[in-house]
């Protein structure tokens, strides 16, 4: 009661109320170190000084934000599923993390509008939103702890945005919409199994390549073929997206008229 009182008054004076106020909105708390939080909203492209003179922004509390959520959300998938096996648990905890799904829920926390960002990076970073919800993630265990983190997740993330029953029967298809990309550049893609064995269980694992214009692009495992061949089609998707230079080598391959 008297801790409230004094973060009551600290909100009352403090130059920094709005945020107090749009952080409170979300996670149902007052901030206790409110710098985490700010630092949480500030894009790379907006860096900051801290006191020490170094350029800062929120990539560290992505980073940890990102560990977190994995931490909380397999344990949470490995209590609620207590007869399913490890692919399940992986394949799941991924819906919820990836992502999309976090770009989603960052949208609806309306986070985007108290990013700091270049109106540039803002207009053609279409996961801003997702990655700063990592970042508060990694405030929010900062300035409250493990456990208050973990209530935010499975509570304000899961609870409240996700419907878990659905999640696991939406399968996502990953080698479908690669294969699209792959027809629209007439850029040729090929799955090789590279390698099966068996985990502690003796359950078969299989590892798949795919190959992108002849240039091998990413690798999964899964307990099916079909698992894998997602898997590893993800990946490729993503290094596409994120590396410039790999995604243009593999546009070389392509016939001329086919790259518009």
């Amino acid at each position: 009661m008297f801790n409230n009182l004094i973060s009551i008054i600290k909100l009352l004076f403090s130059k920094d109320k709005e945020l107090y106020v749009f952080i409170h909105r979300i996670t149902g708390f007052l901030p206790r170190n409110i710098s985490y939080y700010q630092l949480a909203l500030v894009h790379r492209s907006m860096s900051v000084k801290d006191d020490d003179g170094h350029w800062v922004n929120n990539e560290r509390l992505e980073y940890l934000g990102d560990a977190v959520l994995d931490c909380v959300v397999a344990a949470y998938l490995y209590n609620r599923y207590p007869e399913k096996h490890e692919g399940f648990l992986t394949s799941t905890r991924a819906k919820i993390v990836q992502r999309e799904s976090l770009n989603r829920i960052g949208e609806s926390f309306h986070l985007r509008s108290h990013v700091k960002a270049m109106a540039h990076s803002t207009s053609h970073n279409s996961y801003i939103s997702g990655n700063a919800l990592e970042a508060l993630v990694g405030a929010i265990y900062l300035d409250r702890g493990f456990n208050a983190c973990k209530r935010f997740i499975e509570v304000k993330i899961i609870a409240e945005h996700l419907d878990i029953n659905d999640l696991v029967k939406t399968e996502q298809n990953f080698k479908s919409r690669l294969i699209e990309w792959t027809q629209k550049y007439r850029v040729t893609i090929e799955y090789e199994l590279m390698d099966t064995f068996s985990d502690a269980d003796g359950n078969p694992i299989f590892r798949t390549a795919v190959i992108l214009g002849g240039v091998y692009t990413a690798d999964a495992t899964g307990y099916s073929k079909k698992e894998s061949h997602q898997g590893a089609s993800k990946k490729a998707l993503e290094r596409l997206r994120s590396d410039k230079l790999f995604r243009e080598r593999i546009l070389s391959t392509a016939t001329p008229q086919s790259i518009l």
